[in-house]
């Protein structure tokens, strides 16, 4: 465990900003009054997620591997924090949608329906369960093309 405790503590601050982030994204209207913007300006996000990462591994590199690291080594730890990130995603998905903005999905389903997507389609998208499930996969599969890059700016032979 201790191998791997830059990468655990990372994928708990990746976590913990993602929520700082649906504060933000709650302040700013797009869960309610701005919803119809929501899907653009979420993806905002990723700036973040590119700058955690990257940093994330710049902290592997320079306090693990004594400042020398190679793309493998890279990768292979922004997998384990992506790992980190989808096993806490659950839970992070649980305190957004319970704590933070607990209408989010009834708002996200009357947006669906007035722009034309079924009711029946809208509320099986936007409920806790689905969203607990793609933010699991989301978090894996970006994670994972993310470390791929990152890595390759990080290494040092």
């Amino acid at each position: 465990m201790k191998k791997f405790s830059i990468e655990i503590k990372w994928g708990i601050i990746f976590s913990i900003i993602s929520l700082l982030w649906m504060f933000l994204e709650k302040g700013l209207g797009w869960h309610d009054e701005h919803i119809a913007k929501h899907a653009i300006y979420t993806n905002l996000f990723a700036i973040v997620a590119i700058v955690i990462y990257f940093l994330s591994l710049l902290d592997k590199r320079k306090n693990f591997y004594n400042g020398k690291m190679n793309w493998t080594q890279g990768f292979i730890s922004g997998i384990i924090i992506s790992v980190v990130v989808a096993i806490l995603s659950p839970l992070a998905q649980y305190i957004t949608h319970e704590l933070i903005t607990p209408d989010y999905f009834k708002n996200a389903i009357a947006h669906a329906v007035e722009i034309g997507r079924s009711k029946e389609d809208a509320e099986a998208y936007f409920n806790l369960t689905s969203y607990m499930l793609q933010s699991f996969f989301f978090a894996l599969t970006v994670g994972t093309v993310t470390s791929a890059i990152v890595a390759l700016f990080v290494r040092r032979k």
